[in-house]
């Protein structure tokens, strides 16, 4: 599953499945850009991965800074053969408690921010004939849990974004959606520190998968590779679920 030759841009590449993705693909020889607005985590992992690597400053809010750093990419490395939409953040309220501030910020780094980064990636697959977009989306694009109602309405709404991709940009250009379950992350385990029970919290996560544990970033990173490998060229348009079974049992222990 080589990727040799290939160059691959993470959006929010410095940590949790962003930095899982920059790591696989750069196993995978790939030239790995690494976009994040955080410099220090960015410039670390690059500097410690070494050659074919590339770290950027970017706030994908800003259609600006996107393609800037997409022109970079292209300039250090000749040209973009995948792009992984990973950057998101998640704010915890219902919709009567979301203000439009936090609705905008959601909406502008998951969903605007993966539209601005396949406008400007798009074209530069299309030169060379070929190219993939991997939308990182949720489970909760099928599911919820409660109080995530702009999180959860964003990574819905990357289902469609990749479906349009698909049909538009066929056959050439390529792009699926991957949908993870809970993932052992530093945004998790910041989000469980700040339950008034972490452990509990944590506890309950991991019940509500199938598997009875939580992914890790090098699982959905394995996935992403795939997808976007010779292997995985029969994917296209669909969301891809890797979510330890979560949200396929109604609940209970079966009939008495």
């Amino acid at each position: 599953m080589s990727f040799k030759n290939k160059t691959v841009i993470v959006t929010g590449g410095s940590k949790g499945i962003g930095e899982g993705c920059v790591r696989v693909f750069h196993r995978e020889q790939a030239n790995v850009v690494i976009l994040d607005v955080d410099s220090k985590t960015g410039k670390k992992l690059s500097e410690e991965l070494g050659s074919k690597t590339l770290f950027v400053k970017c706030d994908v809010s800003s259609e600006k800074e996107v393609q800037e750093a997409i022109n970079k990419a292209v300039e250090t490395f000749g040209g973009v053969d995948v792009l992984v939409n990973n950057a998101g953040i998640l704010k915890y309220a219902t919709v009567t408690d979301t203000s439009e501030e936090v609705w905008d910020a959601v909406m502008n780094i998951n969903l605007k921010g993966a539209f601005f980064c396949a406008k400007y990636a798009i074209p530069e697959m299309q030169k060379q004939g070929a190219g993939i977009v991997i939308n990182m989306s949720s489970a909760q694009a099928f599911i919820s849990q409660d109080k995530v109602a702009a999180y959860t309405t964003s990574k819905t709404a990357m289902l469609g974004l990749t479906r349009s991709i698909a049909v538009d940009y066929a056959p050439e250009i390529r792009s699926v959606a991957i949908c993870p379950g809970g993932i052992d992350t530093p945004l998790n385990r910041e989000a469980f520190e700040k339950s008034p029970n972490p452990e509990q919290t944590r506890q309950a996560t991991i019940d509500i998968h199938l598997v009875k544990r939580m992914g890790t970033a090098k699982e959905i990173a394995e996935m992403a590779a795939f997808a976007a490998s010779e292997k995985g060229s029969f994917l296209n348009g669909h969301p891809i679920r890797i979510d330890g079974g979560i949200g396929v049992q109604i609940g209970g222990s079966g009939a008495d």
